[in-house]
């Protein structure tokens, strides 16, 4: 399988239809009018994805004063998400997006260098929408560890 068709900043973000950690409904275009910021991750309860959620987390705050909601895809399950959330007290939205119908819509699937080896996965991306749901920022392999701060600087904040 080849890589999905990357985003870039001036593209309409794709719209989606996802079930939450508390198995509620949620929809991007829910979120018309506010900037949303859309990360993808590989799996949750891993070390890289609990660093990078808890990191989303604590400068959640900051983020929603500045008029941002967070909303965090995998391809993990309703009942690992809920699992997720409660272990390490995650208030935003964990998406499940099983089939990775949504992956492939923002290019956050395809091949990627893993110690050394070529292998087929989730590429850790995250974008950033304003109110119309357009992409202002769209960042590829980003690092876990960090990442936050880093955002939060492109971010002006």
């Amino acid at each position: 399988m080849t890589d999905s068709t990357r985003l870039a900043a001036g593209d309409t973000a794709p719209d989606f239809t996802l079930t939450d950690q508390d198995g509620k409904t949620v929809t991007l275009a829910d979120y018309h009018g506010r900037k949303v910021v859309v990360y993808f991750y590989p799996a949750a309860m891993t070390p890289g994805c609990t660093t990078q959620a808890c990191d989303f987390r604590d400068n959640l705050g900051s983020l929603a004063a500045a008029g941002y909601q967070v909303l965090g895809l995998s391809k993990d399950n309703q009942a690992k998400l809920a699992e997720f959330a409660a272990n390490d007290h995650l208030t935003f939205p964990l998406l499940s997006d099983e089939d990775l119908t949504v992956h492939h819509a923002y290019g956050a699937w395809g091949e990627k260098n893993l110690y050394g080896k070529v292998v087929t996965g989730v590429l850790r991306s995250t974008f950033v929408l304003d109110e119309a749901g357009v992409v202002t920022l769209a960042l590829y392999n980003v690092k876990a560890t960090g990442h936050v701060a880093s955002l939060r600087k492109k971010l002006g904040l």
